[in-house]
């Protein structure tokens, strides 16, 4: 079984249905975060409900340290986790860390750890409120709970997407898989500018999570499903598509593309669109608009200096995502099947 089957398997084999909504539970497992309304704090003359969300990281599986530092780990684990309530909408308050140490990891290892992991806390204003430090046998764990909240009612999930809407992405797909590349192939770092380099490089280790498009997804209306993208483009399309019910129907000449990802896929003959669909971990966002709203939202996201990029658009369907591309011999759109490819454990 793997991992989409097994989180597929907990939803439908999980706690009774009355019991969820009995503690105030809103929404559970399936998607970026649990909703609970039991919870439900005033502010203000607002009413919010909570959020959770929870990541691990394994060395060796979701890292290792021949391509990132120690305190670029603790960054990382805490925004991957943060990118989860910035799908919702949602504003992240606090942080739980829980940490196993295997044992040649010195006192100062941890430090840089913990750097990382308050930098990435300071930098969006979230308080690390508790945790637990544990022994391991071999390899470094990180598993970080997260707690946000979001106006009652007003989450931005899965399920949303309708026909007609247009596909959006808040960044570029793909730039991570390009940076873990040329962090495993230093050789090509001198065909590229130095701004290049680190761009990409960052992009990998340093991931920004981006609370402020969520937020402001949320408050503009007309955004109606949102995921972020942790496991590649292909895959986050594919959770909203079956989510709602709905097709997607991606357009690769419409996909993004920066100039450093550009000239490394030239130098590295490397597929840029296998980087941008199944790359993953590049932790922007996903999601449908509907159209009547798209030149408002685009507009609003420039005078912030955010991106926003139309990528294609919503049809009837049964969750089954389809790429468009250009057939040259016949000069016109061909569609393919696409499906989730990118990173899946238990396979």
């Amino acid at each position: 079984m793997d991992e989409f089957s097994r989180i597929s398997y907990w939803t439908k084999e999980g706690q009774a249905k009355s019991l969820l909504e009995a503690t105030g539970v809103k929404l559970a497992i399936g998607d970026d975060a649990a909703i609970v309304s039991g919870a439900v704090r005033q502010d203000e003359g607002c009413s919010y409900e909570m959020l959770y969300t929870v990541d691990t990281m394994v060395e060796d599986i979701h890292f290792n340290t021949q391509t990132m530092q120690l305190d670029h780990i603790g960054y990382k684990a805490l925004a991957s986790n943060l990118s989860d309530i910035a799908a919702m909408g949602g504003i992240a308050l606090h942080a739980l860390i829980a940490i196993s140490v295997p044992g040649h990891y010195t006192e100062e290892h941890i430090k840089q750890i913990y750097h990382g992991i308050y930098q990435c806390a300071n930098q969006y204003e979230v308080a690390i409120v508790g945790g637990d430090t544990t022994a391991s046998p071999h390899s470094l764990v990180l598993t970080i709970t997260v707690i946000g909240q979001v106006e009652a009612g007003t989450a931005l999930r899965r399920s949303g997407a309708k026909p007609g809407d247009l596909i959006v992405t808040t960044g570029i797909a793909g730039r991570s898989a390009a940076g873990l590349h040329l962090l495993l192939h230093p050789e090509f770092e001198p065909q590229l500018a130095a701004k290049h380099v680190q761009s990409l490089k960052q992009a990998h280790q340093m991931p920004q999570p981006q609370l402020d498009q969520g937020r402001l997804l949320r408050s503009l209306g007309g955004c109606h499903a949102l995921n972020d993208v942790s496991d590649g483009l292909a895959s986050e399309a594919v959770e909203i598509a079956e989510a709602s019910g709905v097709a997607f129907v991606l357009d690769e000449q419409l996909l993004p593309v920066s100039e450093g990802l550009s000239q490394y896929g030239s130098c590295t003959k490397q597929s840029l669109l296998d980087w941008m669909l199944y790359g993953g971990e590049d932790y922007i966002l996903l999601g449908t608009i509907d159209p009547q709203c798209y030149e408002q939202v685009k507009e609003q996201f420039a005078q912030r200096h955010m991106q926003i990029y139309a990528i294609g658009k919503v049809e009837p369907g049964k969750g089954e995502v389809w790429l468009e591309r250009m057939d040259s011999r016949m000069a016109h759109k061909q569609r393919e099947r696409i499906y989730k490819r990118g990173y899946n454990h238990f396979t």
